[in-house]
Order: C-alpha cells, then structure tokens, then sequence
C-alpha cells in the first residue's frame, strides 16, 4: 500500500507525523485486499485536532476501538476467502459473510476514512464538490444542517455520511455500527466522500452527553482536501 508522510499542526511548530496507509491510495479500496497486517499509523499527533478533538479521547479512540477492530479484523478473515479479496468486493458482498467480518471489516475501514476527514489545517470543498453539493442540497449550509440532523439523530452508535453516487450526485445517509454505504446490507449505497463517528467512545470524554456539540464542532476539522479528492476520484 502508498504511504506518505504528513506535517501536522500543534501549537505554532509543524511537527513530523507519523506516515499512513491511505485506504483512497488506490480509488476508493479497489486494489487494496481486506486490510493491511501491520497497524497503520495515526496521520497527526494525538493534541492536533485540540480542542475540537481532545489528544485523551484521540489516543483512545485510535489505540484502543480502531486497534482492536484491525486485531479482530484480520483474525475473522485468517485463512478464509475473505482475505483475498479487495475491501469494496468484500463490502459490496457483505451480507454472505458472517458478523464478525462486517463489524470489524467496517470498524476498521470507517476509522481509516474519519482519521484521513480530520485535519489542523483549514481548507475548503473544491469547485466541483461545492457545486455538486449546491445542486443536492441547495447550499453548502443546507448540506451542513441535514449532515448535523443525520449525526445527531442516529440512534445509538453509528455514523453520518456524505456519499457520491456514480452520476456524480451527493446524498446525506446514517448507518448503524459499523455500516458504511459500500456494504450492502445498506439501504442508501454509493461512495463515502466524508464520515462523522458518532459512537460515544468518539467524543464522551470531552463532550459527555452533548453529541449535537461534538458535532456542531466537527467542521472546524474536516480535511476538505482529502474529500475533494475523493469526489474526484469516485
């Protein structure tokens, strides 16, 4: 798998961090297989998204729930057809597989996409997402207000989604779990563009109970470069 390397944020210094697997290094996983045995590395330091994101829940969040659904993840498909596969044929085929694959498969993917979402540095949607967006929604404060609506209201832990279908048109879904719209055990297919985790162990510490402030302060995070290149990409 592409790796690259990545200068974050922290303070007034740019520090070197860590380098990362993209899971979009090659078109939306197709050519990637399920998953990649050595842990990849979290693409800024645990403080960088402070104090949207505090480094507690960051380090947490990273080493403990993501570690542990790449752990699980490669032991469901040891051994199995599954790990021959490439991550948007196992998902888009999820259903024939047993839960373990598609509650860790998705962990692990899902957190791969929210790391590369989030980002220190400000940028904007480009000219051909704004406008997709506009044309879906509206605005791009139409899109924000049904993203926020689609985070706050899921029920329980899941996630919140901006998803391409392959026309070009953009929608807002939630999935429960660890579902994303790849799978398809999903009503609203297509591909992610931009995730929210809104599973309690992804903001509690910091945030408690106040889910809708978590998520009201996730766009001053959101790497839109990374999405950009995603919708171009699709």
């Amino acid at each position: 798998m592409k790796r690259r390397n990545f200068l974050t944020l922290v303070g007034t210094s740019i520090v070197a961090a860590p380098v990362w697997a993209s899971v979009y290094s090659n078109n939306n996983a197709t050519g990637q297989k399920a998953i990649d045995s050595i842990f990849p590395e979290l693409p800024f330091a645990y403080n960088a998204l402070e104090p949207t994101i505090d480094a507690k829940t960051m380090e947490i969040h990273y080493t403990k729930h993501h570690k542990a659904y790449h752990t699980n993840f490669l032991a469901a498909i040891k051994d199995t057809p599954a790990a021959n596969l490439e991550l948007k044929e196992l998902f888009a085929g999820i259903s024939k597989f047993p839960a373990p694959v598609r509650n860790n498969g998705g962990g692990y993917y899902n957190h791969m996409l929210f790391w590369e979402n989030l980002s220190p540095v400000k940028s904007a949607p480009s000219v051909t997402l704004n406008a997709a967006i506009e044309k879906s929604f509206g605005s791009m404060d139409k899109f924000k207000e049904e993203f926020a609506n689609a985070a706050k209201k899921q029920f329980g832990s899941g996630w919140a989604w901006l998803v391409a279908r392959p026309d070009g048109q953009v929608f807002v879904s939630s999935t429960p779990n660890q579902d994303n719209p790849l799978m398809d055990v999903v009503e609203k297919k297509g591909t992610p563009l931009l995730c929210i985790d809104v599973w309690e162990h992804a903001y509690y510490l910091h945030y408690q109970n106040r889910r809708a402030e978590y998520v009201d302060n996730f766009w001053n995070v959101v790497n839109w470069e990374t999405v950009n290149k995603r919708f171009d990409s699709r």
